[in-house]
């Protein structure tokens, strides 16, 4: 750190004095109060939205040691008013007081984007927490931004592998679609996002979208789980993890969202695919509560501010999928929302819902019968559909999601009765062998061509002599086999993404071979 000398100290302060009558009034205020997080400021007339503020914090300390400090306390302005302005502070609120000066930076709030943040941690602010170092060569750009206009767009038609059989053959997503993610606590909302990172390894690098997890007021135990999970399955690579944890200040936990959407939309920019995750934005509709009712913003429905659903909306919107003029790129979406038993009607779920283009609803009651991932079909939907989905899935799953919601209703139906007709056994029979088929492990996400096999050998009638406590360990063996004496299926149906007549022979013959070789699975 340089060292001041005691004549330059005094030419200092000599231009601080001479310069400071001059300075325009409306880039300077002062603090009028300040508390939970929120001060409110007199002055800077010419203050403008979301515009970074700077705190002066040099007063009362010796100038020396005020000019060898560079740890700066920046605000955010989120209200304008005819008195003045109110602002969020970005840090420790403890360090301000009234009469402070706040200076104005005459900028909105930038986080830094780049490549080399590709793996790192960040926080709202785009500062690295990992321990890493500063992360080089990275470009700013403007948290907020409006949406991409719908002639800038086209037509969701790739699909987005999630790994999960229940997804991709019932609730497929496409990129730059918004599917939301909505369930009671613990019944694997976080899993399923997590497993679609991790699916991601099984893409083509040139194609593999980056990843962005955004974590919003989790414990710091859950998220260096969650990263360890990803270090461990080689997904670090690829994705980029922004952290407001539970400890954060409320604003940066609002924050959150929009730094993982602007790192997102920098790639989609280049004409690359991204996905984005929003864990969750219960949390950030707390966070942001809070911070309209300290900065006395009406509460709303509910008691929440009225705005909440502009808050979602303009988030959401920014995912995309752009027209080739303008590179082709994609950001997709997969917010996460919490209910309270079950109650998806509540103000939250249904704006969220409103704004996506569809959702997969976790059922607690299917999650305690261990049915994983406990997805409800019945009210799950994507709005895209098999728009998103390769002619491969589409063949082996045309009518499983319609068939999967008729067992839910009929074994509800019939769970008091005793005698049942041959053609309603076999239905209930033949839902709850789909219903163990689609039974996935956290953390194994499965390549597109191996779930294509499996659903067409359960859907063809290859597994019903298999028990059904056994069909988990037969579709382990049929993959193993496949693999080991069919690789060129496989590798025909992951470069074709579709099941000619030619690849259809060889899949029926390979699986009545298997079959025949192990006669044990029947037992």
């Amino acid at each position: 750190m340089t060292e001041f000398s005691n004549g330059m100290i005094e030419k200092i302060i000599k231009e601080i004095e001479h310069f400071a009558p001059v300075a325009e009034e409306e880039h300077i205020g002062r603090i009028t109060a300040v508390g939970d997080g929120v001060v409110s400021i007199e002055g800077l007339d010419r203050a403008i939205m979301s515009e970074v503020i700077s705190f002066d914090q040099t007063e009362g300390k010796k100038l020396k040691d005020a000019l060898e400090s560079q740890d700066v306390l920046y605000g955010l302005i989120l209200n304008l008013e005819e008195d003045g302005v109110k602002a969020v502070v970005l840090g420790d609120t403890a360090r301000l007081r009234e009469g402070m000066l706040v200076k104005s930076t005459g900028r909105v709030l930038s986080i830094p984007v780049g490549d080399k943040i590709i793996g790192r941690v960040v926080d709202p602010l785009g500062d690295p927490i990992d321990g890493l170092g500063a992360v080089p060569g990275t470009e700013y750009r403007p948290i907020e931004r409006e949406a991409y206009s719908v002639i800038e767009r086209k037509s969701v038609s790739t699909p987005l592998q999630t790994g999960i059989k229940a997804i991709d053959s019932m609730i497929p997503i496409g990129r730059g679609q918004r599917e939301l993610i909505i369930g009671d606590r613990f019944t694997g909302k976080t899993t399923i996002a997590i497993d679609t990172i991790i699916a991601q390894k099984h893409e083509p690098k040139e194609t593999r979208p980056i990843c962005i997890y955004v974590a919003i007021g989790q414990k710091e135990s859950k998220t260096a789980r969650i990263m360890a999970e990803l270090r461990e399955a080689g997904a670090m690579e690829y994705t980029i993890v922004v952290d407001a944890p539970a400890s954060a200040p409320a604003a940066l936990q609002f924050l959150a969202p929009f730094a993982g959407a602007t790192i997102g939309e920098y790639f989609m920019d280049k004409g690359r695919d991204a996905l984005v995750i929003y864990d969750d934005l219960s949390k950030q509709a707390v966070a942001y509560r809070q911070l309209s009712l300290l900065l006395r913003r009406p509460p709303g429905r509910e008691a929440y501010p009225g705005d909440i659903f502009y808050l979602h909306s303009r988030l959401l919107e920014r995912a995309a999928k752009l027209s080739d003029a303008k590179g082709g790129g994609s950001l997709t979406a997969l917010p996460i929302i919490e209910t309270q038993e079950g109650d998806v009607s509540a103000y939250i779920p249904t704006n969220v819902i409103s704004i996506t283009d569809g959702q997969i609803y976790l059922d607690a009651g299917l999650f305690n019968k261990g049915v994983r991932p406990a997805i409800d079909v019945g009210i799950s939907v994507s709005r895209v559909g098999s728009a998103a989905q390769t002619k491969a899935m589409k063949s082996v799953a045309g009518t499983l999601r319609l068939s999967l919601a008729q067992f839910r209703e009929l074994e509800a139906f019939v769970q008091f009765a005793q005698d049942l007709d041959p053609e309603t056994a076999k239905r209930i029979d033949d839902g709850r062998r789909m219903v163990e088929v689609l039974k996935q492990g956290r953390g194994s996400p499965m390549p597109f061509e191996d779930q294509v096999v499996v659903l067409y050998a359960a859907t063809n009638g290859y597994l019903n002599t298999v028990p059904i406590p056994r069909l988990r360990e037969a579709e382990k063996k049929l993959l193993e086999y496949f693999d080991a004496q069919h690789k060129k299926i496989m590798d025909t149906i992951r470069t074709d993404k579709a099941i000619n007549d030619g690849a259809k022979d060889l899949l029926n013959k390979a699986l009545e071979q298997f079959m025949q070789t192990h006669p044990d699975l029947s037992k």
